[in-house]
């Protein structure tokens, strides 16, 4: 790997790098000359920063050394310790997290989301109809969050009457803007699943929330606040990233326009276009793990309680992994991406995610409908997620 001449100013944790700057010039560097990189504390904790495919790969499987009971994600220290830890899917570690996961995850396996699947295409086409008839629309607002958010609900048994509410908070609590809002917004949320988790542990149905509201685990059933904390979980981890994915691929697309001919006479490769979709967006931009022992990176000491950061994006354009790694190609394959994870925690909404993006490509190309730039769009101001906030198109059905 090439070194650079001189290092660029490293801080990985100015959201406005992610909106209006250039962080794989950082990656890169750290990728060539520090690939174990100390982050001083701020009112975030300093943290040990991981650069390298290899290196972040090797970490996710050491569950051992590298835990997520902690959090999973940099919070300010005045803010304490994450209150989902230890107690969710995301923020447990083995054997409490296989028990957790062991609840759902049938939910979440090929054959259940093939058995979903003409419902989940029924929502797609659905949210594409609006979105013709509506014309001018924020491709991130208006289609992409919704397909997602819908199906969740479904899964969740949300009662469909309820799912544009839930849509209206949701777009609150991930919008940017007023911190206040977005708190109050999360809120609703919680409370709303209070109420629904209630109604599940009376009269279970066949569902998600239903599952976690009757769950046992370790001879013990869940408490209302854990099942709470876990159905907050999957609506989060169920809409917001492939919400920003669906975005952030049209985006590459609109600005690439040969590679969506390519996808357009060619339906074969819609799959690996969903995986490049996955790599080239990395909307997860960081995941963190609290180190339980001392280990050693590179020649580097990390210490127990030390803080480490895998920068996912980084790690999905390294080159001694990737051929061109800063080029969107369809084509690309082998396409051995870390953008769902790897390991104890590789996202149990992997499948998931992938049906609903070549559900909604495979929607539009079918029916050759035409998404223009409709103005400029708009990147997240955010260290956690990273892509559209805002992403204006005009949307054109295709010709009958």
């Amino acid at each position: 790997m090439p070194e650079m001449s001189a290092p660029p100013h490293i801080n990985l944790v100015d959201p406005e790098l992610y909106s209006h700057g250039d962080p794989f010039t950082q990656w890169r560097w750290l990728r060539a000359n520090a690939p174990v990189h100390w982050q001083p504390p701020s009112d975030l904790p300093g943290f040990w920063s991981l650069t390298r495919y290899d290196d972040v790969r090797t970490a996710y499987r050491d569950a051992e050394t590298f835990s997520s009971a902690q959090g999973i994600l940099l919070r300010p220290v005045e803010h304490g310790a994450d209150p989902g830890g230890g107690r969710t899917l995301a923020l447990t570690d083995p054997p409490r997290h296989r028990r957790l996961r062991a609840l759902v995850d049938e939910w979440f396996a090929v054959r259940s989301i093939r058995g979903l699947e003409p419902e989940m295409r029924g929502i797609t086409r659905g949210v594409v109809d609006r979105a013709l008839d509506l014309g001018s629309v924020d491709f991130v607002a208006d289609v992409a969050a919704r397909v997602p958010l819908y199906v969740i609900c479904q899964m969740m048994g949300v009662p469909e009457s309820d799912w544009e509410h839930l849509y209206e908070l949701t777009s609150q609590a991930f919008a940017a803007g007023d911190p206040l809002t977005r708190r109050f917004a999360h809120l609703e949320i919680l409370g709303y699943f209070e109420t629904l988790q209630a109604a599940k542990a009376a009269d279970p149905g066949d569902d998600l929330v239903s599952v976690l509201a009757t769950a046992v685990v370790d001879g013990e059933r869940l408490s209302p606040d854990d099942v709470l904390l876990n159905c907050d979980n999957l609506l989060v981890g169920g809409t917001e990233n492939t919400r920003i994915a669906a975005a952030g691929g049209m985006l590459a697309f609109m600005e690439r326009p040969g590679q969506w001919q390519a996808l357009a006479g060619d339906a074969d490769l819609l799959p690996s276009a969903v995986e490049e979709v996955l790599r080239w967006t990395s909307t997860a931009t960081h995941i963190m793990r609290t180190a339980t022992r001392r280990a050693e990176i590179h020649g580097q000491s990390i210490e127990a309680g030390d803080k480490v950061v895998f920068w996912l994006p980084s790690a999905n354009r390294d080159e001694s992994v990737f051929d061109d790694p800063d080029v969107f190609d369809v084509h690309r394959r082998p396409n051995r991406h870390l953008a769902l994870g790897f390991g104890e925690h590789f996202c149990l909404g992997s499948v998931l995610a992938r049906v609903e993006l070549r559900l909604l490509y495979g929607e539009l190309l079918g029916r050759s409908v035409r998404v223009e730039p409709d103005g400029e769009p708009a990147l997240l101001d955010s260290i956690v997620v990273n892509g559209p906030e805002r992403l204006p198109v005009v949307m054109k059905p295709g010709a009958a």
